[in-house]
């Protein structure tokens, strides 16, 4: 069995071979599509095969594809000179093509129906997916604790750990996102849609855990929007930086990203790592 894994020198790449090789037959060959092959050599194990592909020319993903049965499409980064919508159509065309038995992606929490702006293409993909007429599985993953990587060390730091969202988030760590994608890719009949996510946490919740974890007494404290624009923009952000990085909380806000689930957890067969000790691996990392 031929496994391939896009985006395979992003941190979730890297964890996700990580996984899969420990998870397939002898016999199994574990694929990297990459864009720079020489960082992929760099950072990957020896026995993964690298192959050149890049999301925004369909004609190098058709190549890189070539005799694969089972792939974890990896979402691309939005912000590129080609739109992430384009990059993900070009991809399931070269899955077309290349008639791959399986495709498990990694989507957005409850996709077709979300409000958040940040579903949209995520929603427009698992379509196009349908609509090939490819087996396939939507992972629909939450949040990664390593997205409040500021929060966090604010905490860690001693100083006060400010945010502006309300409501909350299914927070885990990235890894254990990966470990359930590469396990769900070697299932034999996984189901069609897994909404992955940890226990659902107020920003105010993950600032107790990092108390707990940091043994530090600093203040948690919510902020307006606007006034949180103005303090990352006190820390040397212009003002686009600030305002791009201030709406990384908006599907937290909105309620995206509040939802009850154990499907993460029932994928590993372990419960996930609590949240002191989560917040401290990824302070640590």
């Amino acid at each position: 069995m031929n496994y391939a894994i896009t985006a395979s020198t992003g941190r979730f790449g890297q964890k996700a071979i990580k996984y899969l090789l420990e998870l397939v037959d002898s016999g199994d060959q574990v694929i990297a599509i990459a864009r720079n092959l020489d960082k992929a050599k760099n950072l990957l194990p020896r026995d993964v095969e690298v192959r050149y592909g890049d999301y925004d020319d369909v004609n190098s993903m058709k190549e890189a594809l070539r005799g694969v049965d089972r792939v974890l499409f990896i979402s691309s980064q939005p912000g590129g000179p080609v739109t992430r919508a384009e990059q993900h159509q070009n991809m399931v065309e070269a899955l077309k093509m290349n008639q791959v038995k399986f495709v498990a992606y990694t989507s957005f929490p409850n996709a077709q129906n979300s409000k958040s702006a940040l579903a949209s293409d995520h929603k427009s993909t698992e379509n196009l997916i349908k609509e090939s007429g490819l087996a396939h599985t939507f992972l629909r993953n939450n949040w990664y604790l390593e997205n409040e990587i500021g929060f966090l060390q604010a905490g860690a730091n001693n100083k006060t750990a400010t945010y502006w969202a309300n409501n909350a988030a299914g927070f885990a760590l990235e890894r254990e996102y990966a470990e359930a994608a590469a396990r769900i890719l070697v299932e034999p009949n996984p189901e069609s849609i897994y909404e992955l996510a940890g226990p659902s946490h107020s920003f105010n919740e993950l600032g107790a855990a990092l108390q707990t974890a940091t043994g530090n007494d600093f203040s948690i404290k919510q902020v307006s929007h606007s006034d949180y624009i103005k303090e990352l923009e006190q820390t040397g952000l212009d003002k686009n930086s600030a305002t791009l990085f201030a709406s990384f909380q908006e599907p937290i806000d909105d309620g995206s990203l509040n939802e009850s689930t154990t499907a993460l957890a029932n994928i590993l067969g372990r419960p996930l790592t609590n949240l002191p000790d989560a917040i401290n691996e990824v302070l640590k990392s």
